[in-house]
């Protein structure tokens, strides 16, 4: 039991040692990640059209 409160109280130290970013760097780093996920997906799909009518016309031609 007694390490458990060690830990705790370690991890408490070191959590205010932490550089936490602002809430401006937040906001741009959390928009970066979803219009980056956006553009990939509609890469992706956009591929995933294109190779569908490709194989299609190979196919059932």
């Amino acid at each position: 039991m007694k390490r458990l409160f060690k830990f705790f109280k370690s991890v408490g130290q070191e959590m205010k040692l932490v550089a936490w970013p602002t809430m401006k760097q937040t906001r741009r780093d959390s928009w970066v990640v979803v219009s980056t996920s956006i553009l990939f997906a509609l890469y992706f799909a956009l591929c995933d059209f294109v190779l569908n009518k490709l194989l299609t016309q190979f196919i059932f031609k």
